[in-house]
């Protein structure tokens, strides 16, 4: 099937995927006056009141706004707020049909910093969260912090924190197949972006500490000191702690897990037959990976995983993201914590019972019901727990 022609025919016939829908009748002038004036002026004095009653009388509780500066896109680069429209109201419907949440597309004209911080302060009280979504680094990690310190209710950059939360369940289940406990596994991640950065923090909470960190020119190491940024100096405190230095042949010699966030074709089958016994790759590059399955199995890998569906393993945001957010709307949470985020991890990993898991199944497929529930159950408790 050409997806890309499919996907043309359907916008275009459709004018987008989205439409407001109504939840009450008007079908009166009893009706009228009840959703619209006089009637509707009594909630908004209540809400006037007591603020929090928003939750209770309007769309606030349930909805999250979609929000994007249209500066990392699909690997299309800086395309901009109009131009990813089309994804933004996509990731919408994954919200509404996956996890029963109601979102919506918030596309912006700008990629400054301060500018999007005050757009979305601005916006957020008719929202019960927001996600952050196809920000480029490192301006993403500075929006998403400004914005979690100045609003009181959930903020989530998903290409960071959803993609980390699925790789971490990939993860558990992969070295639970192989029998060995994660305090003994050697990382390698490829990519220091946002997504690389994530999974890292991630894969320390897990209690995997001995991870190396490659970017485009190689292990981020002391080495390295006079060229590395603030973001890359981040990763270097928390990877790398014997200090390796060289190239992307060079971290994964040795060690049985590498997590690609980066470019297709990087890893190649000689790296993979170098890697430790039992080698368990995560190639996620989009639509082409940095190997593909066929090669990396061919060349002794264990267990292999990408971020597409015509894969086993495929490794993907939507089994995570809508039960988070459920999770974090039920319980009125403020923030979206590491241990929401761990509990996630582990929630998405228990959903394949022993009995199917394998190396060809790590994961739940995409469609697998009641995935969204467990998650948000976990995250819900979570949060409750740290009160």
């Amino acid at each position: 099937m050409d997806y890309y022609k499919a996907s043309m025919e359907m916008h275009r016939k459709h004018r987008g995927k989205l439409e407001v829908g109504v939840k009450v009748s008007v079908a009166s002038k009893d009706d009228l006056s009840t959703a619209y004036t006089p009637g509707v002026a009594q909630p908004c004095v209540e809400i006037s009141e007591h603020p929090e009653a928003a939750y209770s009388l309007t769309i606030k509780a349930n909805t999250v706004a979609v929000v994007s500066d249209g500066s990392a896109v699909l690997g299309l680069g800086i395309i901009g707020g109009r131009a990813c429209l089309p994804v933004m109201e996509g990731k919408a419907v994954l919200f509404k049909e996956f996890g029963g949440v109601d979102a919506f597309p918030i596309c912006l004209d700008t990629q400054d910093t301060d500018e999007i911080v005050e757009t979305v302060k601005r916006i957020a009280p008719t929202f019960g969260g927001i996600n952050l979504e196809d920000i480029s680094a490192p301006r993403c990690f500075e929006v998403e912090r400004r914005l979690k310190e100045e609003l009181d209710i959930p903020v989530f950059h998903d290409d960071q924190h959803g993609t980390a939360v699925v790789v971490s369940a990939a993860v558990i289940n992969a070295f639970k197949v192989l029998g060995k406990p994660l305090c003994e596994v050697s990382a390698v991640i490829n990519g220091a972006g946002a997504a690389g950065t994530a999974v890292l923090k991630m894969l320390r909470n897990l209690g995997v500490y001995d991870v190396v960190v490659c970017d485009s020119k190689g292990i981020i190491s002391k080495d390295r000191l006079a060229e590395l940024g603030a973001g890359k100096m981040d990763i270097l405190e928390l990877s790398n702690k014997d200090n390796l230095a060289g190239d992307l042949a060079d971290a994964v010699r040795g060690r049985n897990l590498f997590i690609g966030v980066s470019v297709p074709k990087v890893l190649t089958p000689e790296m993979v037959e170098s890697m430790g016994e039992g080698a368990v790759i995560f190639a996620m590059s989009n639509p082409e990976p940095e190997i593909m399955p066929d090669l990396a199995r061919k060349a002794g890998a264990s267990i292999v995983g990408t971020g597409r569906s015509d894969f086993p393993n495929q490794i993907n945001n939507v089994l995570v993201f809508p039960g988070i957010f459920k999770g974090a709307l039920a319980a009125r949470a403020t923030d979206i914590t590491e241990d929401m985020k761990v509990a996630a991890a582990y929630a998405l990993a228990g959903l394949v019972p022993d009995s199917e898991l394998s190396a060809d199944c790590v994961l739940p497929p995409a469609f697998k019901p009641g995935v969204a529930e467990a998650i948000a159950m976990a995250v819900a408790k979570a949060w409750k727990a740290s009160l």
